[in-house]
């Protein structure tokens, strides 16, 4: 893991806006942070697609706040009026995940005009790693300072929410379309398409290993077939590597 490990000090509030009940955290380098927590109900397969995609975005440029491992002591629970909150930080014993709190930054207007080329690596991100939540109802970006940040990538890599069971393979990831349909840069795809191979290129040459190297170790459970951390990065760069050998199937085009 090369992500900075840091321990909280202070919750300081929960961001009611998601299901899964973020929360703001002060921390020992004195930095603030945006935490997700692994007693979440969405699991820690959340936290994983959190990190990997992040760590996919920073790669196509697109930014996205920076990433930090957070360091949870659930005795913290104990200042906390919440129940929610309590049973939150109780379950949440360990590595969680957190982003740097953006003050000041505000979400993205929808009437706004990107700049093309960066909403076109946007969309392309979000059509190889199937992220189905960034849509005009809840675009995940951020203004801050000026630039346009992508946030909350929990709800991409659908594949690994089949794996308890063994199902799914990477060859049936790598032939899913991507609906743009609802899709909050769906008018640039052109864009994304003419970037596609400047892209793809940009995740060559071990980019997937050393993003999957983020990933803590305690949050690869393990399944049939892959029983250690190891074997799941590796079931991970098969999902993704599958995907990105078969972008005629994705690529985005006109809206389905």
């Amino acid at each position: 893991m090369t992500l900075d490990l840091v321990r909280v000090t202070r919750y300081v509030t929960p961001l009611r806006e998601g299901g899964s009940l973020p929360g703001i955290v002060e921390a020992e380098d004195l930095g603030t942070y945006v935490g997700k927590f692994r007693g979440a109900g969405q699991g820690l397969r959340v936290l994983v697609a959190e990190v990997v995609v992040a760590g996919l975005a920073r790669a196509l440029d697109v930014p996205t706040p920076d990433q930090v491992v957070l360091d949870l002591d659930p005795r913290l629970a104990r200042y906390e009026a919440d129940e929610e909150v309590q049973d939150l930080l109780n379950a949440s014993a360990g590595h969680n995940r957190g982003i740097d709190f953006l003050p000041g930054a505000f979400g993205y207007d929808v009437t706004a005009t990107p700049d093309p080329d960066l909403a076109g690596r946007i969309l392309w991100l979000d059509a190889l790693t199937a992220n189905v939540d960034r849509s005009w109802r809840n675009p995940n970006l951020l203004v801050w300072n000026g630039v346009l940040y992508a946030i909350d990538h929990g709800a991409s890599l659908y594949f690994h929410h089949s794996w308890p069971g063994g199902g799914g393979s990477p060859e049936r990831f790598a032939a899913q379309p991507f609906d743009i349909a609802e899709h909050i840069m769906r008018a640039y795809a052109a864009s994304a398409a003419d970037q596609d191979a400047d892209l793809a290129r940009r995740l060559s040459d071990g980019v997937l290993d050393a993003v999957l190297a983020d990933v803590p170790d305690e949050w690869l459970e393990p399944v049939p077939g892959a029983e250690d951390p190891a074997a799941l990065r590796t079931r991970y760069a098969a999902f993704l590597g599958a995907r990105l050998a078969e972008r005629t199937a994705w690529l985005p085009g006109e809206p389905a």
